[in-house]
């Protein structure tokens, strides 16, 4: 199996992890912007050490940073930000399954960014199997009793989270292509420390500014917030390798997996049953996961 699709499906596992995490403090009264803030600011720390460690270990320096890498790591790193601010804010909205299933056009939105911003192209089949995933979200983001209604919040929240995640997933792609290494791994690592370097600082005045309580909280409830911090820096390191890899439209398709163990986690932590309509999208998902890794392969 391709090293992308092991990344891809490492982040996709410890993001359905993370977010479990991230709703809890959501739902513990912590603003979207400071939960988001909760993700980046251990992470540049953290991945700086490992690159000094790797440097002092092997007695080479750090790969340089082409003068391209800028523009993609910023338009990335904003654009994740926004993305996962709305993504918060839908865990305390009433119609948070309705945006989650737009947000969820990532997919499709990130293929025609890859082709307008980096001339990447996918295949038809390809495009046939991402659309097969996406009928499957569609079909687990209605509501059991009908009455989906498209236009609310909720939806807006959705769509805008999957627009700001293409951009970002392109940017980072984009990011790490320019850095000068032959080691996919390295490339994600530097990519990601510069990326979550720009965002914590970019939040962290954020929050000096207009929510000051909030960015005490983080650190005051460490015990949650490291652990997002954690499970963050973990999972973006398997998407910037994957994204390093491949193009960033399969790696999104991919990840969409994601959605399927954030239901087994709700069926072995919290005790939910699903019903026919949940398992037949939960069907629908993996086949398109499935033929896209056996078309990749």
């Amino acid at each position: 199996m391709s090293l992308w699709i092991v990344a891809t499906l490492f982040a996709a596992s410890v993001q359905a992890l993370r977010f479990l995490l991230q709703k809890r403090l959501a739902v513990s009264g912590l603003s979207p912007a400071a939960s988001t803030f909760a993700r980046f600011v251990y992470a540049p720390g953290v991945i700086g050490a490992g690159l000094a460690a790797w440097t002092l270990a092997t007695g080479t320096g750090l790969p340089i940073v082409g003068t391209g890498f800028w523009p993609y790591a910023l338009a990335g790193g904003i654009s994740q930000i926004l993305a996962t601010m709305c993504v918060v804010a839908l865990f305390a909205h009433r119609n948070f399954a309705v945006g989650i299933a737009f947000s969820k056009v990532t997919v499709l939105l990130t293929v025609a960014t890859g082709f307008v911003v980096l001339g990447e192209t996918v295949t038809w089949a390809d495009i046939a199997a991402m659309l097969v995933g996406l009928v499957g979200v569609l079909i687990l983001s209605v509501p059991a009793g009908g009455g989906w209604q498209v236009l609310n919040r909720g939806s807006v929240l959705g769509l805008a989270s999957g627009v700001f995640f293409s951009i970002s997933a392109v940017g980072y792609r984009g990011a790490s292509l320019v850095v000068e290494s032959d080691a996919p791994v390295l490339r994600a690592a530097v990519t990601l420390a510069l990326v979550t370097l720009v965002q914590a600082v970019v939040l962290a005045a954020w929050l000096a500014w207009r929510d000051r309580a909030g960015l005490i909280a983080v650190f005051t409830r460490w015990r949650v917030t490291t652990l997002v911090g954690a499970t963050s820096m973990a999972g973006s390191l398997g998407w910037f390798t994957a994204y390093t890899l491949q193009t960033a439209a399969y790696v999104n398709a991919v990840g969409q997996v994601e959605l399927i163990l954030s239901m087994a986690i709700s069926w072995l932590v919290l005790g939910e049953r699903f019903s026919w309509r949940e398992l037949l999208a939960i069907a629908l998902v993996s086949c398109s996961v499935i033929a896209l890794i056996l078309l990749q392969t």
